[in-house]
């Protein structure tokens, strides 16, 4: 995602026990009538989703609808506000009906033309951070009587649907929000399973069931208060003492580590562990002198111990990777481990002196400092030590706080750099398109016609998204031999729970966005 805001290194961990005083269940209070307390650093830029591309998203999916979205299982967007089809064999024309009766939650009617101001005023605002750049292949949209929406694609897209699904398309009521302007008022209000009673920014969010809801989410507690932290300690701190119930992301590996083990302060949680979909990658700047040398990226890739840089640094809540499209996504390859096998000091010289490169090369390599997590420094340093072991490179390491860092590598002043790629939906062209072309996400400009001329738009015709597994397969076999992206580690994901609380293992959706709504308590406690 291009501006999403980083998840330390565990990527998720939601973390519920009980909430200090709790007790038993009252006579009259159910399990799904009780409420949550959930804990995160991570707390929303704006509250007005043409504003935010982002980790905002996580209180979106909890207060507006989509047309479609990812219920938990599913690898392919579903009816939530709406049913919707390509209406055509090209994926230009996609056509959604809505659910009959549906509402805001102050009242309002949620029909055709809502859903069409919500999307428009996205590309008509424009906001500079916002997601009116996942819309490029839309061309217009029409509404059909009160419930029928029609949109007319500019390119044939069968990714389009994904897109929809993501909470950056959630559909806002047009008389709470401007069209050509974003909401100011500090409050937020949509359709989805829960409103926002409160917000106090940087602080937390208040949400209770939405009355008027339809839609999918089968809601198993009463309302959740979201708890915003500045630092992982407290928030951490805040859990064992059983003042929060629930905790997810950032958290650090050491934190993971540390709940993972069953000893004091600890008693009673379980840990689930999934594969994550955010990813890490070194970038290649091709206009840089040395890094353009395709010897030289190569040899990189042949010396990188990704087991090594996993273990040591991560403590095994990431795994390595050998691809852009990471495990858990359809068409997941290890094209790089299949062309660079393990490490190898040897044929790393070897490709080197084949380009005619007989000395040490010098390369420097940078890295965001407050925008990954804390374990980057230690990730760049654990690089540089293996580059300089071969006794083939003398690597440095620069790290810049996130604003400069982005000013640098969008001006093109490193020759190497460290990224995050958190995806906007579960599909492999997320892993593969913008990352590719001319103007990239990454400012590095990276021509593969192949990918770009004839594999990207092929597959977006087809709809069935099972059966274009082979041209991403291509795609990333390119990518392995060109190394303009090195693929490093995916973060995984994690949910601990006390033994009394369920839904764990349900609450993060193909996106990794937090659905508040599977949390809950088991009725037998």
């Amino acid at each position: 995602m291009f501006n999403r805001t980083s998840l330390q290194v565990a990527a998720a961990l939601a973390s519920i026990s009980l909430v200090s005083g709790c007790g038993l269940f009252a006579d009259k209070e159910s399990a799904t009538d009780m409420k949550l307390v959930v804990g995160t650093t991570s707390s929303p830029t704006s509250l007005d989703p043409a504003a935010a591309w982002d980790n905002s998203w996580e209180l979106y999916r909890n207060v507006f609808q989509t047309l479609v979205a990812f219920p938990t299982g599913s690898s392919t967007p579903q009816p939530d506000a709406a049913d919707c089809k390509f209406s055509d064999a090209t994926s230009k024309v996609f056509e959604c009906t809505l659910r009959s009766g549906l509402k805001f939650s102050n009242g309002h009617p949620l029909d055709a033309k809502a859903v069409q101001h919500s999307i428009e005023r996205i590309r008509t605002i424009n906001h500079k951070g916002g997601p009116n750049g996942m819309l490029g292949s839309l061309d217009t949209i029409e509404t059909v009587g009160a419930n029928k929406i029609v949109f007319k694609l500019n390119q044939s897209d069968a990714t389009f649907p994904f897109v929809l699904a993501t909470p950056a398309m959630s559909l806002v009521d047009p008389a709470e929000y401007p069209k050509d302007k974003l909401r100011e008022d500090g409050k937020l209000l949509g359709s989805g399973p829960y409103v926002l009673d409160s917000y106090e920014k940087g602080k937390e969010a208040v949400l209770t069931r939405n009355a008027s809801y339809k839609g999918f989410a089968d809601r198993k507690n009463g309302g959740v208060t979201i708890k915003y932290f500045e630092k992982s300690e407290p928030m951490v701190t805040a859990l064992k003492k059983k003042e929060i119930d629930a905790i997810y992301r950032g958290l650090t590996a050491e934190e993971v580590v540390d709940l993972q083990e069953k000893k004091k302060g600890n008693e009673g949680l379980q840990l689930v562990e999934s594969s994550g979909a955010d990813i890490r990658y070194l970038v290649f700047n091709s206009a840089d002198p040395v890094a353009r040398k395709l010897p030289v990226r190569r040899a990189i890739a042949q010396l990188i111990d990704r087991d090594a840089l996993v273990g040591k640094v991560y403590q095994g809540t990431a795994e390595p990777l050998y691809s852009m499209v990471p495990k858990g996504i359809a068409a997941h390859t290890t094209k790089f481990f299949d062309r660079y096998g393990d490490p190898d000091v040897d044929k790393a010289r070897k490709i080197l002196r084949e380009g005619g490169i007989t000395k040490p090369v010098e390369l420097t390599f940078w890295y965001a400092t407050d925008r990954y997590g804390s374990a980057t420094a230690a990730e760049f340093a654990e690089i540089k030590r293996q580059l300089d072991a071969s006794g083939l490179f003398k690597v440095t390491i620069q790290g810049k706080k996130w604003e400069d860092f982005q000013k640098g590598y969008q001006n093109g002043q490193y020759p190497v750099f460290g990224r995050g790629w958190f995806p906007d939906f579960p599909d492999p062209d997320n892993f593969v398109a913008p990352f590719v072309g001319k103007d990239n996400v990454l400012r590095t400009p990276y021509e593969s016609p192949q990918i770009t001329g004839t594999l990207l738009p092929r597959s977006r015709k087809v709809s069935d998204r099972g059966s274009v597994s082979k041209d991403f397969e291509t795609a990333q076999e390119i990518m392995a031999g060109d190394v303009r992206l090195l693929p490093l580690w995916q973060g995984k994901l994690y949910v601990a729970a006390s033994e009394e609380v369920s839904g764990g293992e349900r609450a993060l959706d193909p996106q990794t966005v937090m659905q508040m709504w599977e949390l809950g308590r088991k009725a037998s406690w």
